[in-house]
């Protein structure tokens, strides 16, 4: 690599989003999607195609065009949407970016191209942690900044350990990159001796995922109002929606107004986007559809072509959120009642796809979904199936936000035809955000008359172009992510809090 001149800023990350009653992780999941070290990390960034999430890519991408810097790249994990990491793993992630953190010293500043939603087997904020390892190590006068999801779960730690934390503002995520452009331009003021001051405030409030849209509805509202407030004074304003399925302490919507040395600014903006959602708390309310309508529904538009074709979300069976991407009641719903023209993707489950390509195109046999799964909710179905396509699993990613031009590898992957229904089953476990899952393997999306997608909300960006917001519905089927917040046992919240606890109360800090 060539001889750089410049600060030398530390990059690092480790990007996961737990939930809590999924399976754990460990180092072999992060090696099947993004386990980087050192000079690894340029070079993806460097790709036409790269591995890692935008925001790494962005913040890279915006450093190299500002000027001359001194890249030191340590250790980017990312999984994904999982289970909590495992404990011994996450202290090897951590020895490893300490002692690399220490052997770069002196460096002029830390980015975390993190989540924000991690829990380990043991512990409820190991992204605190990190960003507190981080700080002893570079000590209290170096910028350390970091992006989120709008998903994390904020701790006081986080924010304490850090100068500004710049979060996501769109769901589905189609602005990552541009928030890691962004977090290099408040790198380049912290450098220039800006001070930054931020003020926190978490509500008791856990907002269902499929309520966090940022298109419409209550939290995009709140989003865009805040981005109005934005200007010579304040840097940044973030609000995080929170990840339900986290189920830590630190679970709660979150406000975050991130100033250039303006406390008194950032305090009095803060709690006015904290009492403006606290007081209309209860829009965070999901609108379901039954399974039995949903499968009732897709019947009825088999049947009459003069009714619009829709897009039914899994939303319970979210890989995006942890879940296994493998239940099967709509699957044997929609078999069972005869309905035609469906299209249902991507379904995890490595031991078929590998039997599927163990026979040849064309060949029909008895497919048997879950043999080999033993999650609750990965109920056992078996079908008589024809193979209609093979293949690696290789793709790009279509989707205009979070994987727009990223490699996407779904291992080796097949599309079948169960009755009426074509069903995209891949090895690698992922959530379906674009046309492409289906489109990539010869299956038709516009001349499908259901589409059925395990997503919770990503799908949405990708799949615009054919299903506007009208002719999206969202199934209330058992999983992982269910926002039926019943169907779950909560050990982790601090209580009370909304809307488990409807009486929970909230009175503004009193700064």
């Amino acid at each position: 690599m060539a001889e750089r001149t410049g600060k030398r800023i530390a990059i690092l990350a480790l990007h996961i989003e737990s939930n809590r009653f999924a399976p754990p992780v460990g180092r072999a999941d992060f090696e099947e999607k993004v386990l980087l070290y050192g000079d690894e990390i340029m070079a993806d960034a460097a790709r036409e195609h790269p591995r890692m999430v935008g925001t790494m890519t962005g913040f890279i991408h915006a450093m190299n065009q500002a000027g001359p810097w001194t890249p030191v790249p340590i250790v980017n994990a990312d999984v994904g949407a999982a289970g909590p990491i495992d404990h011994e793993f996450f202290l090897e992630l951590q020895a490893e970016m300490r002692e690399r953190l220490e052997a770069a010293m002196p460096l002029d500043g830390v980015y975390f191209g993190e989540h924000g939603a991690a829990v380990s087997t043991e512990i409820p904020d190991p992204d605190g942690v990190l960003f507190k390892m981080a700080r002893d190590v570079v000590g209290p006068d170096v910028p350390i900044i970091s992006t989120l999801d709008l998903h994390t779960n904020i701790s006081e730690e986080m924010v304490d350990a850090t100068d500004a934390l710049i979060i996501y503002r769109t769901n589905p995520h189609v602005d990552q990159y541009e928030r890691g452009v962004e977090a290099a331009g408040s790198m380049h003021e912290l450098l220039g001796n800006v001070t930054a001051t931020t003020a926190f405030i978490r509500l008791p409030l856990v907002a269902p995922q499929v309520t966090q849209l940022t298109a419409s509805g209550p939290y995009g509202e709140i989003i865009d109002y805040g981005q109005t407030l934005i200007d010579d004074t304040v840097m940044n304003i973030s609000i995080a929606g929170g990840f339900t399925y986290g189920d830590t302490p630190q679970n709660g919507m979150a406000f975050l107004v991130t100033t250039r040395d303006d406390m008194a600014t950032a305090r009095r903006i803060c709690r006015d986007l904290a009492e403006r959602v606290w007081n209309y708390r209860e829009r965070f309310t999901p609108n379901l559809t039954s399974l039995e309508d949903c499968i009732a529904g897709a019947v009825a538009r088999g049947e009459d072509h003069t009714t619009p074709s829709t897009i039914i979300a899994d939303v319970a069976d979210n890989p995006g959120g942890g879940g296994r991407g493998n239940t099967a009641w709509l699957l044997q719903g929609l078999y069972e009642a005869g309905a035609k023209d469906v299209i249902l993707g991507v379904f995890n489950d490595a031991a078929l796809a590998a039997e599927a390509h163990e026979k040849e195109v064309g060949e029909t046999f008895e497919a048997s979904f879950n043999r080999d799964e033993p999650d609750q909710y990965s109920n056992p179905f078996a079908a008589e199936a024809t193979i209609l396509a093979l293949s690696d699993g290789k793709i790009i990613g279509r989707d205009p936000g979070s994987r727009k031009n990223m490699s996407i590898n779904l291992g080796p992957t097949t599309a079948l035809q169960v009755g009426a229904i074509t069903v995209i089953v891949i090895s690698i476990r992922q959530q379906c955000i674009d046309p492409g899952y289906f489109e990539n393997f010869g299956v038709s999306v516009a001349d499908a008359r259901t589409v059925v997608v395990k997503s919770r909300g990503h799908f949405r960006a990708g799949f615009l172009p054919y299903f506007p917001p009208e002719r999206v519905i969202e199934c209330d089927a058992p999983g992982l992510t269910s926002p039926n917040f019943e169907n779950f046992e909560w050990n982790g919240f601090k209580r009370p809090i909304y809307p488990l606890d409807q009486d929970a109360d909230w009175t503004p800090p009193n700064w």
